[in-house]
């Protein structure tokens, strides 16, 4: 870098006179910056349409599933004592259900431990392990799991190695009662056998077993038994090992004893929520396609430069930049053109082989309003009623996957999907994701290429502003000299006069 020399001679602004000359020579590099931004907000509003699609693309998943034209609700006339849910299989009509006894655990609670035993102490079994028996049902007999114990275990090391063991058992001491309590992790009674006298839990007993000192006899366990329900007024009795059972795809929950009458029927609301979720969300994307391309485009309006923002207030900014970036993707036909073909998908008839082969006919139209842009109304009752009386007709019009893409059967959904994935595919590969490097899209090419240009350019401003300082600097020199001849010469003069 040259020595800068600022006017000393000269008596001249050097400093002013040189960030005016390149103010005039970085006006290239504005214009830059403001096309590096118009691409950047051109990125964000292709990326801001993306997400909207993304989310609509994310619920195409559960419009091509059975449940959600064919799910069934359950209605119990007691709650308090069984509730149920239905798979789509489950028939409609009314089940009566008489709940006589609740599935329960085993539970073996031992006798109360003396004041001076501490369960975080070493508890001194002389054992080096301790057997536990539950039934295995896959084996059909009584299976023991054994625990490895040390001398310096406490009750409570002891009874959690239990419980981290898989037996189905669980153990702890309950401070309060200073009782040892093991029950099982599983309702039911599963030993059929006369093994440790039908017990769900064995162990062994004995003077001077774990169990002994624990106060803990197979005579203190209860409970370990089955559900038991009679169905439709029937004197069969049913069991369960648990407390709810799956009756012909409906399954039952027993809370208590009692009666109730289960209906079972179309989930006319959940199905008709999925689907107004499902064209909601589609609205979204016209509205937010519609608006880009029905913005004005203010040309008046260029993006601000970093110094004009330093003479703005935040909200000055902010009203500046709205209008700047007004219409910033108006003609983009990547958009344009993704949106004329999930349009034509809604609008096209479906070979269903039934009665409903149209949107129309279950309910659903263009809004009549032009200037809501082709966006879809709903007709709740019209679409309800369809649910209600043929879910298997509107499920065939929302969705079929085959094979041939052609193929006039194809539901709605899937044929959305096909023009969805090619119009984000479109999208991606103008203004990428969020987690795209700039090779991979073009406006990240263009991004990248400005920025070179910039960086190049800022490396010539350099070099300019020095050779603008050098000869502003040889120009000083020069005054400087003059200045010094001048007051020799006068020196001389004044001299000879003398």
């Amino acid at each position: 870098m040259s020595m800068r020399v600022g006017g000393l001679a000269s008596g001249m602004d050097i400093d002013s006179l040189v960030s005016q000359l390149m103010a005039a020579e970085r006006k290239p590099l504005e214009k830059m910056e403001q096309d590096q931004s118009l691409l950047e907000w051109k990125r964000d509003g292709y990326r801001e349409i993306y997400q909207k699609m993304d989310e609509f693309d994310k619920l195409i998943f559960d419009m091509k599933m059975s449940p959600t034209y064919k799910s069934k609700a359950v209605s119990s006339t007691n709650e308090g004592a069984i509730t149920g849910t239905a798979s789509t299989s489950a028939q409609n009509g009314s089940y009566n259900i008489q709940v006589d006894s609740l599935a329960s655990s085993a539970i073996n609670i031992g006798d109360k431990l003396a004041d001076d035993v501490d369960p975080d102490a070493a508890f001194n079994y002389n054992g080096s392990q301790i057997s536990i028996f539950t039934y295995d049902e896959s084996l059909g007999e009584m299976t023991e799991s054994e625990i490895d114990v040390t001398t310096d275990d406490s009750l409570n090391d002891i009874l959690k190695k239990i419980t981290d063991e898989d037996n189905n058992v669980k153990a702890f001491f309950d401070s309060t009662s200073r009782r040892v309590i093991m029950e099982t992790t599983r309702t039911g009674d599963y030993n059929s056998t006369t093994e440790f006298s039908g017990n769900e839990i064995g162990f062994e007993t004995g003077t001077g077993s774990f169990f002994d000192n624990i106060g803990l006899g197979l005579e203190g366990e209860s409970g370990g038994t089955n559900a038991t329900f009679r169905y439709n007024n029937s004197d069969v009795v049913m069991e369960s090992k648990t407390n709810s059972y799956n009756l012909n795809g409906i399954t039952l929950d027993f809370k208590n004893t009692g009666s109730a009458s289960l209906t079972v029927d179309n989930n006319v609301d959940a199905a008709y929520d999925k689907i107004k979720g499902f064209v909601d969300k589609y609205n979204e994307i016209v509205e937010a396609i519609n608006g880009s391309q029905q913005e004005k485009k203010n040309y008046d309006y260029k993006p601000l430069t970093s110094e004009q923002k330093e003479e703005m207030s935040e909200e000055e900014i902010e009203l500046w930049e709205e209008k700047a970036k007004s219409g910033i993707l108006r003609g983009e036909t990547a958009l344009t053109s993704g949106l004329y073909s999930m349009r034509n998908d809604w609008y096209s008839k479906v070979e269903t082989g039934g009665n409903i082969t149209s949107l129309t006919q279950v309910g659903i139209n263009t809004s009549a309003n032009y200037l809501d842009g082709g966006k879809l109304e709903i007709n709740e009752k019209e679409l309800k009623d369809a649910l209600r009386e043929d879910p298997e007709g509107v499920m065939k019009l929302f969705s079929n996957s085959t094979e041939d893409k052609e193929d006039p059967s194809r539901g709605l959904v899937n044929r959305l999907e096909d023009s969805l994935d090619r119009a984000m595919a479109g999208i991606e590969n103008k203004a990428g994701k969020s987690t795209s490097t700039l090779e991979n899209y073009s406006l990240g090419k263009r991004l990248k290429e400005l920025s070179t240009r910039m960086y190049d350019f800022e490396q010539r401003m350099m070099q300019v502003e020095n050779r603008y300082w050098k000869q502003f600097s040889q120009m000083e020199q020069a005054i400087s000299r003059m200045n010094q001849q001048s007051a020799q010469l006068m020196g001389q003069f004044g001299g000879g006069m003398m």
